[in-house]
This record gives C-alpha cells, sequence and structure tokens, in this order.
C-alpha cells in the first residue's frame, strides 16, 4: 500500500477511536453526552460502546474517510488555501462518514437476517437483537459530536450537520426501496429504480464523504454538490461489482449467493430478465426457495448458474468498472487536468479498490 495512503489511515484510525473509544473515558462521555447522573457506569455504556467498536476494529476498506481526506487535499490546494488547516477539519470529521457506514451495516445485518459480518457474527447475533438496534441507532447520532469540534464558524458548522442530515435521511430512503423489493420475491424493478436505490442506499456515503471533503478544503457549496453527484456514481459502479463477487467468490466474510437468500435484486439479476422475460417467474421461485431454506439451499447455485450462462454477471461486472474508471477521472479532474498529488492519489485509491474487487 502506498506510504502515504498508510499514514492518512493511522489518522483515521487515531479519530475514530478518539470519537469511539474502546471503553469509556470522562472527556469522551462528556463530549458526547454532555451532563448526565452520576449514576450513569461503564456497564450501561458498554451496550452502546461495545456493539459499535467491535464492529469498526474488524476493519473495512476505510476508502470513504480516505476519500474525504484526498479530496479536501485536492480542494485546499486548487484554493491555494492553508492545506494543513483543511487536512485537520477533514480528518476531525470523518467519523461522519465511517460511523454512519457501519451503523448501517449493524442494521442491514438485523434487516436481512444475516448472520455474520466481516468474517464474525452480526451484532444482533452476540450482543441480542435490542441492543444492536439501539447500538446502531446511537452510532448514526454519535458521528455528529465531532462537528462540534472544528476549527470553523457557526455557520459552517450548521451547514455540516444539514448535509450530514440530509444524506442519512437518503441512506434511508434507499434502504426502503431495497427492502421493498426484496422482501416480494416477485417484485422486479426497472434498472432505472435499481440505480436510484443504489445511488441512496450506498452512493450517499460516497456522495457525503466527497462534499465534506470539498468544503472543508474551502470549496464552495456548488462545487461540493458537483462532486457530490460525481462520487454518488462511484459508490454505485462499487455496489455493482460488490454484487457481482456476491455470486461469483463471495464477500469477505460472507458465503457466496448470500444475495440470493436475501432477495436482492441486484443488477445482474435485472440484465438477465431484461434479456430473458420469460425467466422472471423461475428467477422469484428460486429466491423464494432460497429464502426459506436458506444458503445451503440447491436453489442457490440454480439461480447463480443461470445467470452466470446467459452473461449477465460479466455485464454487470464491465458497467460496474466502466462507471468507476469514467467517474473517477471526472473526480480527479474536478479543478482542472493539470496532475498533482491528490488527483493521483484518488485515482490510485479507486485502482486500488477495483483489483481487489
Amino acid at each position: 500500500m502506498n506510504t502515504e495512503f498508510t499514514t492518512l489511515l493511522e489518522q483515521i484510525e487515531s479519530t475514530l477511536t478518539k470519537y469511539l473509544p474502546s471503553s469509556s473515558n470522562e472527556e469522551w462521555k462528556t463530549t458526547s453526552f454532555g451532563s448526565v447522573d452520576s449514576c450513569v457506569n461503564d456497564e450501561h455504556l458498554a451496550n452502546l460502546i461495545n456493539p459499535c467498536s467491535t464492529l469498526i476494529s474488524l476493519g473495512g476498506k476505510r476508502w470513504r474517510p480516505l476519500l474525504l481526506l484526498l479530496c479536501a487535499q485536492l480542494t485546499s490546494l486548487a484554493k491555494k488555501g492553508d492545506c494543513s488547516k483543511a487536512l485537520a477539519n477533514a480528518l476531525n470529521i470523518t467519523p461522519l462518514v465511517e460511523f454512519a457506514h457501519n451503523a448501517s451495516l449493524i442494521h442491514d445485518d438485523i434487516e436481512d437476517c444475516a448472520d455474520t459480518r466481516r468474517g464474525k457474527p452480526a451484532a444482533h447475533i452476540t450482543y441480542g437483537l435490542d441492543v444492536a438496534l439501539n447500538a446502531g441507532s446511537w452510532l448514526y447520532f454519535q458521528a455528529s459530536s465531532c462537528i462540534q469540534n472544528l476549527n470553523a464558524s457557526a455557520q459552517e458548522k450548521l451547514d455540516f450537520y444539514e448535509l450530514f442530515l440530509q444524506e442519512l435521511r437518503r441512506l434511508h430512503l434507499g434502504q426502503a426501496m431495497d427492502i421493498l423489493w426484496h422482501r416480494n420475491p416477485q417484485i422486479i424493478p426497472s434498472q432505472e429504480e435499481y440505480t436510484a436505490m443504489v445511488r441512496n442506499k450506498t452512493g450517499t456515503l460516497a456522495r457525503l464523504a466527497v462534499k465534506l471533503g470539498v468544503l472543508a478544503g474551502g470549496g464552495s457549496p456548488e462545487e461540493a454538490e458537483k462532486a457530490g453527484f460525481i462520487a454518488q456514481d462511484i459508490g454505485t459502479g462499487f455496489q455493482i461489482l460488490d454484487d457481482v463477487t456476491n455470486l461469483t467468490k463471495g464477500n469477505p466474510g460472507k458465503k457466496r449467493g448470500d444475495d440470493i437468500v436475501e432477495g436482492k435484486k441486484s443488477l445482474p439479476v435485472l440484465l438477465h430478465i431484461a434479456a430473458n422475460p420469460q425467466d422472471k417467474d423461475a428467477l422469484g421461485n428460486l429466491f423464494e426457495q432460497a429464502r426459506k431454506e436458506g444458503i445451503d439451499s440447491p436453489a442457490v447455485e440454480k439461480a447463480i448458474s443461470i445467470l452466470s450462462e446467459s452473461g449477465a454477471i460479466e455485464k454487470a461486472r464491465q458497467k460496474g468498472t466502466e462507471i468507476i474508471t469514467e467517474k473517477t477521472m471526472a473526480l480527479a479532474n474536478l479543478y482542472g487536468t493539470e496532475e498533482n498529488k491528490p488527483k493521483s492519489l484518488i485515482i490510485e485509491l479507486f485502482d486500488s479498490i477495483q483489483k481487489k474487487a
């Protein structure tokens, strides 16, 4: 890995730990909750901290907070601003994207009845449904505690709050669309609906990261909005590749084809049905069978075989790669085509993620 990435990732981890320590301390408690009754103790707080910190400690790509920092550097360089201040502010708000991402994973696993996450039991399996549900909800709110420490004006802080909350609302809109489809095996959304769902459910956190980075670097709201539209498509591209991986080698910590069990109407499914509408009912029946019988159901491999033999999986892979390649260059050239370090690092970041997909 590029040593510059390593340095930035170490700083990101330090920031995440500051706002979500493995155990409570007085400074953190005051920052997070203000004044609370003296009887509130570590055992009470553990029901919030443990499910969240355990999941975050298991890793993850961290590409969203890393992208936030690179966009802050790219913008500050273009604006001839104070790069050290921009980077410091950008680092301080990385919990906004990484905590929101992990909170969504806790809730996703509950909603999808998933047993594992990152190779370990999901939070609701380890801690119980009630604890995991509450802790995941709290983590969304805990993310915003970092804004109060920004070296920024009251208006600028308000702008960050408003941006964060709007993107969270869009995140839940995307999830609502996804739930509608995976709860009903026979409902097949259009490709336009699928794209809208992914732009909100997955793309919104990429959009949030980039918009935060541009604003932290001294960019205008208009520049942030433009960059956000580009980033949401990059996030969509990675979701497509993630869906392809699920149907081929399997996602890390998951079993191959668990999207079939969960009833996910991913792009390979939509591409296949568009080309082979006569298979719609058959695939719907296989999804329903897989949901009833679980990951070891023969319906899982039957469905994957249908999608693979038609070329739908490979077409989806090509589509995801094309989107990422095109939109990465658009984001890197946000402030012009002249070469600079942040631009080259943005390109390198997405290239490295694609190679691992």
